[in-house]
């Protein structure tokens, strides 16, 4: 009996130290993010563009979540239709003097999936594939992209979802902060997403009420180019720290390195793509990066 209570235990200190090296692992791996999916080589923030970005090895996928009027959350970069890549539903081209007034947050979603956003393809990404595609529901991206990874031998992708909302535009574009993110939360947790996931947001009332009310769910400050403000300036304003700090990638330097691990914070600088600067930012030491071209990713 003292036999087998000892081998018990062994085998319970294994397996403990086995899942906690697991962990650890987890958070060592570079965090190679697909921008939009993979939007320089299919239509972004689509469910095509996430199966491309698995099937070049993306760690996470990174996308932008809106709100339709019957407050389904529809993966979109504007809480619009833009006029650079969709069409209308009787085929004609959306211009840009009209893309504003096609506000999502006034339509219901099965109005939303009239319009195409693939088969045009983006005059500004020439690689990405043209295709018929609509916007989908973060819903279904979720329970897509998992099933393509699980079928296709591909490790399950962690999301990094991006919250489209500023105080101006607040009950215009958008619902306010506390309805948009739980709306969002409520996905997360029905396919229970936590260990998966990451908000972020250049809307720090976003970051705040999810600090608050989700504790559990790791929040990613996003810091424009044009941002003059010390990362300690930019930390006090928002009121804690977040998981992970991603600045345009031009404002990284040894120094913010340096600082952002003194923090505890992973440093991710976004859209990055061209292999040599990505090169560079590795060798500085950030923990992620990304990228519309998960093709030159590359895994030293």
């Amino acid at each position: 009996m003292k036999n087998i209570f000892i081998i018990c235990c062994i085998i319970c200190l294994y397996s403990c130290s086995s899942t906690k090296m697991s962990q650890q692992n987890k958070t060592q791996v570079f965090d190679w993010q697909g921008h939009r999916g993979a939007r320089g080589l299919a239509p972004e923030n689509t469910i095509p563009a996430m199966h491309k970005a698995i099937d070049l090895g993306v760690v996470t996928l990174e996308m932008d979540a809106v709100i339709t009027a019957d407050k389904q959350v529809l993966v979109s970069h504007e809480p619009f239709f833009n006029h650079e890549i969709t069409t209308k539903p009787d085929g004609t081209l959306v211009s840009k003097a009209e893309e504003k007034k096609l506000n999502i947050y006034k339509m219901s979603y099965a109005a939303t999936q009239r319009y195409d956003v693939g088969l045009r393809g983006n005059p500004r990404f020439p690689q990405q594939q043209k295709m018929a595609a609509t916007k989908p529901l973060l819903l279904d991206v979720i329970e897509a992209s998992d099933q393509y990874a699980a079928v296709n031998n591909k490790p399950l992708p962690f999301y990094n979802i991006e919250t489209k909302s500023q105080a101006l535009t607040d009950n215009e574009y958008h619902p306010a902060p506390k309805e948009f993110v739980d709306l969002v939360v409520a996905i997360i947790h029905h396919k229970k997403l936590v260990d998966r996931v990451t908000i972020q947001s250049f809307d720090i009332r976003t970051l705040q009420y999810l600090h608050q009310q989700y504790p559990a769910i790791a929040t990613v400050l996003l810091i424009e180019d044009y941002n003059k403000k010390t990362l300690a300036e930019q930390l006090q304003e928002l009121g804690f720290t977040p998981r992970v700090y991603s600045p345009h990638h031009s404002l990284v330097n040894e120094a913010l390195v340096k600082e952002c691990k003194a923090r505890g914070m992973k440093l991710v600088p976004w859209t990055v793509n061209d292999l040599d600067t990505m090169k560079k930012l590795r060798s500085l030491g950030v923990d992620g990066i990304i990228s519309d071209y998960p093709n030159l990713f590359y895994f030293p």
